[in-house]
């Protein structure tokens, strides 16, 4: 009879380590997607919307770079994802007044 009391508890126990770990990674999850929202408060926009500043040094400083997607922030600056000449994607980040920031 303690053997069979012992497996029971012994089976418990491991059960609800199981349950605790499981939600502990949930929440892990869930926080990581949240933080991921928060850090690229970029909206997107038409191509038609970038401004003419940008799009001049655009092609004044990569002039075979061709836009796929842009995006604008509340400070207004923007976010450009670029195919370049050699086929590789970039993101290049400018103010309104086509200078180029670093992010």
């Amino acid at each position: 009879m303690k053997k069979i009391l012992l497996i029971t508890v012994m089976s418990l126990g491991s059960l609800t380590a199981f349950a605790q770990e499981t939600e502990a990674e949930i929440n892990v999850d869930t926080e990581v997607a949240a933080t991921a929202e928060t850090q690229d408060d970029f909206s997107a926009i038409e191509l038609s919307e970038v401004p003419a500043a940008i799009t001049e040094a655009l092609s004044r400083d990569y002039p075979d770079a061709e836009i796929n997607n842009a995006f604008v922030n509340e400070e207004e600056q923007y976010k450009l994802e670029v195919t370049l000449e050699d086929g590789n994607t970039a993101e290049l980040y400018a103010d309104s007044e086509g200078n180029w920031l670093d992010m």
